[in-house]
């Protein structure tokens, strides 16, 4: 998943990852994630499909390669535990729901839609809070302002479970006999 996501996304998202797990129930789920920011709505359709197909006993591995940022990092963090991978300099950015457009209207209509923004935010830190392990008053204080991670910080903060590091470079001397050559 390598884009911003909005309806059209979500649902081809969601799309092949029924169709992945139709084919093979038994197999894993590897999603690589570089998700620079989505609508609220569409990527928890994400975050419940992916939640659905873990219920069911699909394995999900998620790894982010570059930036999961708002609900991006919240699909990173919903992958099954011990599965939750990130590349050394991947960033992360929680941060709290904001508006998908400017509040227009009565008085009365604005202020619906302030309380709703409110308990989606409380929503999100509750599932936040699911995924990490950490207490909703930490998460709420932590996303007064945009909240970014490290690597390591993501996996000290319950986010993801482990940074991918490069194997060492490896070479065995291997000696090939190429026979007897005669001029």
């Amino acid at each position: 998943i390598a884009q911003y996501i909005d309806d059209e996304a979500s649902n081809s998202i969601i799309s092949s990852l029924l169709y992945m797990q139709s084919e093979s129930d038994k197999e894993d789920i590897k999603l690589y994630l570089n998700i620079p920011g989505a609508n609220l709505r569409p990527s928890l359709a994400i975050y419940d499909a992916l939640s659905e197909l873990k219920a069911d006993g699909c394995k999900i591995a998620t790894t982010n390669i570059a930036l999961c940022a708002g609900m991006g990092a919240l699909i990173a963090g919903v992958g099954t535990k011990g599965m939750r991978y990130s590349l050394p300099n991947a960033r992360f950015l929680l941060q709290k729901t904001g508006m998908d457009q400017v509040f227009r209207g009565q008085a009365t209509d604005i202020a619906l839609e302030v309380r709703n923004v409110k308990k989606w935010n409380e929503k999100i830190n509750g599932e936040i809070s699911k995924v990490t392990g950490q207490p909703t008053e930490r998460i709420d204080n932590d996303l007064k302002r945009d909240f970014y991670l490290s690597s390591e910080e993501a996996v000290r903060y319950g986010l993801i479970d482990e940074v991918l590091l490069p194997m060492p470079n490896k070479r065995q001397s291997i000696s090939v006999d190429l026979g007897s050559f005669q001029s």
